[in-house]
């Protein structure tokens, strides 16, 4: 971390965020686009860059680029064109990338984080289509590179944004925001760990109060939010020590060694005119009409900030339960269709956000995997809502049944079971007096001032009672009793 000896130096973090579409073909050819096959099997002689082949548009991809711009409040282009981009990597079989240069698909907007003092914009540059390079591979061979072109020509989008990130932190958060995003309206995966999503940063500094940007140096291709929080780090104390010596910073890309926890250099980082764009000119120029972005805006889904709003307003829930149900659209949707069938919204969210997001960490099961029926989930928040039954029993004896069986029938399997608190004020009495007969010397502390104690005498009163006894009610007899004078 930065110590505070450089407070004196601003940090100035811009990043390139890469997101694979999730398209079921490639950007220009039809070759299967999917993850995890075998090395060269999604490949065809338009992949190869065989000499004769053209390339040919992908509609979808296009559609996710601008779905993409809109829920950044992106301006659309509405007149494209691809360009051949100029560089040798071996795993671009072509020689050239086909990227956008002059033309992005989207222009400027914004992504907004929440920041210690609260809610910032962060500006977008640009975001732009562009066709992923394939893998080389060189720990699988003693003296060679293997190449896989199954990912080469699956379609990304760049997503630039301006140098308006001033900490790890910041940068973290907004990388964070990104896969959310594209998460939520369904164009990424955002795997990082599969490489659906890459990040590239941008990390200079200047002395505080100076509005001239300092020498940059690039990090490329950081695939885990924390790996990009730990290279800003790192990045940042090497130019404040380059810096504070009387050293120059070299522009420069490099690369970040988790294993080691350190950056290093590998190539003096080239300019736009090394790359020498110019037009595709296997590929038409392409436009939108107003009526086409509009059908794109109208088949976005509710966003996050809308659904924690209905969910405050609507279902009555705090503020705090209704975005963490919005973190995740997988649990948003179950949420929402669980709703639908209850009134009771605020037990229903505090059983998934509770137990049930347990149940999938320790299951390591997904929100989509989950199979749930409306009507039975609606018939045990009832039991627990009413009284019938308490909540620590639901999620002990009947919620592990209803998550691997959504046909059972909870109050069927409760009254079987014989959890269902039944019990009259008679019966819970007795209980009570039974445990304060057994634990005079607990009695004597409670009376003194332990007043903690109360958990206990309901914690005992529940095991003899077989989970029949209403909490409440008997929290409210073991308070009157202990409150009188012996």
């Amino acid at each position: 971390m930065v110590n505070k000896q450089d407070m004196k130096y601003e940090v100035v973090i811009g990043l390139e965020v890469h997101a694979q579409l999730n398209t079921r073909t490639k950007l220009f050819a039809a070759d299967d686009a999917s993850f995890g096959s075998e090395p060269n099997t999604h490949v065809s002689p338009i992949t190869l860059g065989h000499p004769g082949t053209l390339p040919m548009m992908n509609k979808e991809a296009i559609v996710h680029a601008i779905k993409m711009g809109l829920v950044c409040h992106a301006a659309i282009a509405r007149y494209n064109y691809f360009a051949r981009k100029n560089y040798f990597y071996p795993d671009l079989p072509k020689g050239y990338q086909i990227s956008q240069h002059t033309t992005p698909i989207c222009e400027g907007g914004y992504v907004s984080i929440a920041t210690p003092e609260g809610s910032r914009d962060i500006k977008l540059t640009r975001i732009h289509l562009e066709e992923d390079a394939g893998k080389s591979i060189h720990d699988q061979h003693e003296s060679l590179s293997l190449l896989d072109y199954n990912r080469a020509g699956v379609p990304l989008i760049e997503i630039v944004s301006e140098p308006d990130l001033h900490s790890a932190e910041e940068a973290a958060a907004y990388l964070t925001k990104i896969r959310k995003l594209v998460r939520w309206i369904g164009i990424c995966d955002g795997n990082m760990e599969e490489g659906s999503l890459r990040c590239d940063a941008n990390v200079s500094i200047r002395p505080r109060g100076e509005t001239k940007l300092g020498t940059r140096v690039e990090v490329k291709n950081l695939n885990s939010i924390k790996h990009l929080k730990h290279a800003v780090e790192l990045e940042v104390e090497r130019l404040i020590a380059i810096t504070a010596s009387g050293g120059t910073i070299v522009q420069e890309t490099r690369s970040y060694d988790a294993d080691r926890g350190i950056t290093f250099s590998i190539r003096v980082k080239e300019d736009a005119e090394d790359y020498r764009y110019f037009p595709e000119p296997d590929l038409a120029p392409f436009s939108f009409t107003d009526d086409f972005i509009e059908q794109i805006r109208q088949s976005l889904p509710e966003m996050p900030e809308e659904r924690v709003m209905r969910y405050a307003h609507a279902y009555g829930l705090p503020v705090y339960d209704a975005a963490q149900l919005a973190e995740d659209r997988s649990l948003s949707d179950l949420f929402d269709r669980l709703a639908l069938a209850t009134v009771y919204r605020k037990n229903l969210a505090n059983f998934l956000l509770g137990p049930v997001r347990a149940h999938l960490n320790e299951t390591s099961t997904e929100w989509n995997d989950l199979k749930v029926d409306p009507d039975n989930w609606n018939k045990l928040l009832e039991m627990v809502s009413t009284g019938q039954l308490a909540f620590s029993v639901a999620v002990q004896k009947l919620l592990p049944v209803l998550l691997t069986d959504e046909k059972t029938d909870p109050v069927a399997l409760a009254n079987q079971l014989d959890l269902i608190q039944d019990a009259g004020e008679d019966e819970v009495n007795e209980w009570v007096q039974q445990v304060l007969s057994a634990m005079p010397d607990k009695v004597e502390e409670y009376r003194k001032g332990k007043k903690g104690l109360i958990g206990l005498f309901v914690g005992e009163v529940k095991k003899i009672s077989k989970g029949k006894a209403d909490p409440k009610t008997t929290t409210a007899r073991l308070t009157e009793i202990l409150n009188q004078k012996p």
